[in-house]
């Protein structure tokens, strides 16, 4: 079950993270709720994650998730370049992430 909290809790980091373009320097009020909301449950999900889990394991894990999900929103959303390189790297922190899984 910490896993399951710990993705949760990565994809409310993903949502915080494309949140903040969106809410333009804090100017736009719903935006600005909503990603402030995003960001108290992402942290409350990390929390019943490190019941279980190795603060270092969950950690990395967590901004791994928020990283690889934030990259890919920002290529889908914004348009941010999706070169070769870039998505090599987002396969390796996927791999990091996975290990992690493997040997907690």
């Amino acid at each position: 079950m910490a896993w399951a909290y710990l993705v949760v809790a990565g994809l409310f980091e993903v949502g915080w993270a494309i949140g903040l373009k969106y809410t333009e320097g804090w100017t736009r009020l719903w935006p600005s709720l909503l990603t402030i909301v995003a960001m108290i449950a992402s942290v409350i999900f990390l929390n019943f994650a490190l019941k279980s889990l190795p603060v270092g394991t969950a950690y990395a894990a967590w901004t791994g998730i928020g990283a690889v999900g934030t990259v890919i929103l920002g290529i889908y959303l914004f348009g941010e370049p999706a070169g070769a390189a870039r998505l090599a790297c987002i396969v390796l922190i996927v791999a990091g992430i996975v290990g992690l899984k493997l040997v907690s």
